[in-house]
């Protein structure tokens, strides 16, 4: 293969920012001071997702609750993630900075559930034992554009509500659905648990295009309705995107449950495999190479499939009962198929412009990211800063090398 050289580039977006993480969420949450009952029982729920400042607001909360008089306890909201285990759940918490002792309150994980009046539903209706034995919870989630439809609802509270508190019953409940359970169904059965007021308020988070925590928001239940999709629109707003729409080969470092629930976000690849749904009109992306799974997945490689190449150094990292659990209850098995597998990055890369038919790698369009969520910061190829120089957004600072050294390993970001 002939050398391949890629230019940095800088993407700039807007970049509100919260810098007093634990002050913003006390004032958040002092309007819910009245639905705390001294002495009551309080679950507070959080997800597998790697949102930022995730621990700090957890924290926040469990101390809010406390002032209160009553008893805070944590659980984990999160579907069959965590190889649909107790004890995988707690780890995935821990992971976030998430246990006992940094929170100084209980965390009960279990995945016993209670199943619950459905009034009519097409679905079963189920909730987390710890939770629904509690005096009340409260959901915390950043509040995301979702990787596998667009609705009212995607990412967010409405969804932990359901498939998180829900466990791996209800995830399988509403998979087997596909689209329609996920768009459809999941708001339809919030509805019904809402009427049951065993959800207190939920903590909406809002991240900026850097990763970053925007919004931090405390939302009583009965509000979550019409505040969520609100908050859904300006997530979308701050979202990051790449700069181009068409690549030959995108160069992805690192994928994972915690940068993605896809391992790679669908919005910015362009891909969601998803039998009977139509794929993203853009990004067009020819080939993708995946070059290693984050420490954070503990294996989990749901989203591997969305890849047309992967590393030994990736592949050594899968553990595959774990991500086929997590695929096979979400109903997409098309996410967890092996890419072909390559020895090195360079070999990998190599591949990938043979598939991408370049024969000119001089005039191949190139990017390699980080992962999905760091797009302000990326190398791309001649041709692609060819088409990108000049933009009000884009920088490049003249830094130009080659893409891998001669051991075929690529040369640090």
């Amino acid at each position: 293969m002939a050398q391949v050289y890629l230019n940095r580039v800088r993407q700039s977006f807007p970049r509100e920012r919260i810098a007093e993480i634990e002050k913003t969420t006390a004032s958040q949450l002092a309007a819910l001071r009245g639905a705390i009952k001294p002495g009551a029982s309080i679950a507070i729920a959080a997800g597998s997702r790697g949102v930022a400042n995730v621990a700090r607001i957890v924290k926040a909360t469990v101390d809010f609750v406390r002032d209160a008089g009553a008893r805070p306890f944590i659980i984990p909201a999160m579907g069959s993630h965590g190889g649909a285990t107790a004890e995988g759940q707690a780890e995935l918490l821990a992971s976030y900075g998430i246990t006992e002792e940094a929170m100084g309150c209980p965390l009960r994980a279990t995945m016993e559930v209670v199943e619950l009046p459905n009034d009519g539903l097409k679905t079963k209706l189920f909730m987390d034992r710890f939770a629904w034995e509690s005096d009340g919870v409260i959901v915390v989630n950043r509040i995301k554009p979702h990787t596998d439809f667009h609705g009212d609802f995607e990412s967010g509270l409405v969804k932990m509500m359901i498939i998180g508190l829900g466990k791996e019953r209800q995830a399988f409940e509403m998979h087997g659905f596909g689209v329609h359970g996920l768009r459809d169904l999941v708001p339809q059965a919030a509805t019904r648990l809402l009427t049951m007021q065993k959800i207190l308020a939920g903590i909406g988070i809002v991240e900026n295009a850097y990763d970053e925590t925007a919004t931090i928001e405390a939302i009583p239940a009965a509000n979550i309705w019409t505040r969520e999709p609100q908050l859904l629109t300006l997530a979308k707003q701050n979202m990051p995107r790449l700069p181009v729409d068409d690549l030959d080969v995108l160069i992805v470092d690192r994928f994972g449950k915690n940068i993605s629930g896809t391992g790679m976000d669908t919005n910015i690849i362009g891909r969601t495999h998803i039998v009977g749904e139509p794929e993203p009109v853009s990004p067009r992306i020819k080939m993708i190479v995946v070059t290693d799974l984050t420490d954070e997945s503990h294996g989990n490689a749901t989203g591997m499939g969305f890849a047309d190449i992967v590393t030994r150094r990736l592949y050594r990292k899968i553990d595959f009962p774990v991500t086929y659990k997590n695929v096979v209850t979400a109903g997409f098995p098309d996410r967890a198929k092996l890419p072909m597998v390559m020895e090195t990055d360079g070999e990998a890369l190599g591949l990938a412009l043979r598939g991408a038919g370049c024969r000119d790698a001089s005039r191949a369009r190139i990017v390699r990211i980080r992962d999905t969520l760091h797009l302000g910061e990326m190398l791309a190829s001649d041709a692609v800063v060819d088409e990108v120089r000049g933009k009000p957004n884009i920088e490049v600072p003249g830094e130009r090398g080659e893409a891998c050294d001669a051991a075929g390993a690529l040369r640090p970001f």
